[in-house]
């Protein structure tokens, strides 16, 4: 089993954020967590420290999970929106909507900060260059479902060949329209198409600019 944190490092743990986990503490208690997977740093200034999955269960005092059983991808506090049909999706619970919610505060923080003006209400530099991410972030914060990996219910996100958006498909006509206005909120651009072939509907959504 991964070792318990120290006295220190469970005030600073206990100390966090409960909606964002965002944490406060000495350099030296942060990167400590960050090493053992508790905590992750914010790519952006002002660099702040976030408690990953599982800093959350240790708050929350549930069982911390084994080294070997601990996803890598967590324990390095690399987080993934969901973009619909994954073949491994990440586990759904209270855990994951505190790692939604506090990734999608992430994002206008990060909008804040590097748009020119400071606007939270559309997309931003990292958005427009990561745009299945950003778009999928965006409705997983809104609570539409994503696409499980047997499942045609759901939304899926991918990429299209027109580098400035994306495909949305939902089979269920009242979700797509959800979907779209979830989208239109967040700051993207929105129309509703046809598949040629299948008659299928689904939206192509572009980050706006102004």
């Amino acid at each position: 089993m991964t070792r318990p944190p120290t006295t220190a490092q469970r005030r600073v743990i206990d100390a966090a954020d409960p909606d964002t986990g965002r944490l406060r503490g000495t350099e030296a208690q942060l990167a400590a967590l960050v090493k053992r997977g508790l905590a992750f740093r914010h790519p952006r200034p002002p660099h702040d420290h976030f408690l990953t999955p599982a800093g959350h269960r240790i708050r929350e005092g549930e069982p911390t999970a084994t080294a070997e059983s601990e996803p890598t991808e967590a324990a390095r506090g690399v987080f993934a929106a969901r973009i619909g049909g994954e073949e491994h999706p990440p586990r759904p619970g209270p855990a994951r909507l505190r790692e939604v919610r506090g990734a999608w505060q992430g994002m206008l923080e990060l909008r804040r900060m590097t748009n020119p003006d400071g606007a939270t209400d559309r997309p931003c530099g990292w958005e427009r260059a990561h745009l299945v991410q950003a778009a999928a972030l965006a409705l997983e914060a809104a609570g539409h479902p994503p696409a499980g990996p047997d499942s045609e219910a759901g939304y899926r996100v991918r990429a299209t060949p027109q580098p400035d958006a994306v495909a949305v498909r939902e089979p269920d006509g009242e979700r797509l329209r959800a979907c779209a206005a979830t989208l239109e909120e967040a700051g993207w651009q929105v129309g509703e198409y046809t598949e040629p072939r299948t008659r299928a509907r689904y939206l192509l959504a572009s980050p706006r600019r102004t």
